[in-house]
């Protein structure tokens, strides 16, 4: 059974609802559905879970080819392939009947949209274009922004600042991992951007989105969803990120920055999703 859990990838999947916690609290403003939020948590989940065995089987000739996933279940042959269809389909299909049933329309479509994106736009096309970054990062942004919609119903400036504060966190934050394991990408032949435009442009990159991110971060406050707590937090560690990515340039050893980097954005994005519930507006 732990061959098919691990088909799953757990850690993403938990990750992700933390951001989904932080869309449903923003929208919830003080009115708190457990009942929903139980449902929400749970129907997303089996809908990312299902995304993510889908991704494994489909990555199975690139998995074989890299360190850190040459031994996933499927590419040890100790989950047959049929077998991993028909588990993702049944995750899936729970998932989406939990959301439909316990939540509402528009948010089931918009899980599934992020599904489509993942499983289909993404998992096809990271191996053939530099922009499967910025394609995968239009499904981690779907979480945030089908908690918001269980509770609110509708997409909204809420929904929208939420969707694009993921897009734009996401990007350095994927950079960070293509360079922290930029010699398995080159192995299995993936165009990430250090390795079609160079390391520096990737810092630029990195640099601009960050400090995309941290205006979009601003306008939950601008936009009076959140206090001042937490406009002051999360400028204060875009400003600690964006800074890091500077010295990044003066950086002699790019896989240790890029290690450094994918932790200072898991912190940022977490800590900014914990403090949401304590100063809402």
């Amino acid at each position: 059974m732990i061959n098919y859990y691990l088909l799953t990838k757990p850690g993403i999947v938990l990750g992700n609802l933390v951001t989904v916690a932080a869309g449903f609290i923003l929208a919830s403003n003080g009115h708190f559905n457990l009942g929903l939020f139980t449902a929400t948590l749970l129907g997303l989940a089996l809908i990312m879970a299902s995304a993510c065995v889908f991704n494994n089987y489909i990555d199975q000739d690139l998995d074989r080819k890299m360190n850190r996933t040459k031994n996933r279940p499927l590419v040890k042959k100790l989950i047959s392939g049929p077998h991993a269809i028909l588990y993702a389909s049944i995750l899936g299909l729970i998932g989406a009947g939990v959301l439909l049933v316990y939540t509402n329309l528009l948010t089931t479509v918009v899980a599934g949209t992020g599904f489509f994106v993942y499983v289909i736009l993404y998992s096809v096309w990271k191996s053939k274009t530099v922009y499967g970054t910025a394609i995968g990062s239009i499904a981690g942004a779907v979480p945030p922004v089908v908690g918001y919609c269980a509770v609110s119903n509708r997409i909204d400036a809420g929904a929208v600042i939420l969707f694009t504060m993921m897009v734009l966190w996401q990007m350095p934050h994927f950079f960070a991992i293509t360079l922290l394991y930029l010699e398995d990408y080159a192995r299995a032949g993936i165009p990430v951007l250090p390795l079609e435009k160079g390391v520096v442009r990737t810092k630029i990159h990195m640099l601009v989105y960050i400090g995309l991110f941290i205006c979009a971060s601003a306008l939950l406050t601008l936009a009076g969803y959140t206090g001042f707590v937490y406009l002051g937090i999360a400028l204060a560690l875009g400003l600690a990120w964006f800074i890091l990515c500077i010295k990044g340039f003066e950086s002699h050893n790019d896989k240790r920055w890029g290690q450094q980097m994918f932790r200072v954005s898991l912190l940022t994005i977490i800590a900014m999703c914990a403090i949401i519930p304590f100063d809402l507006k």
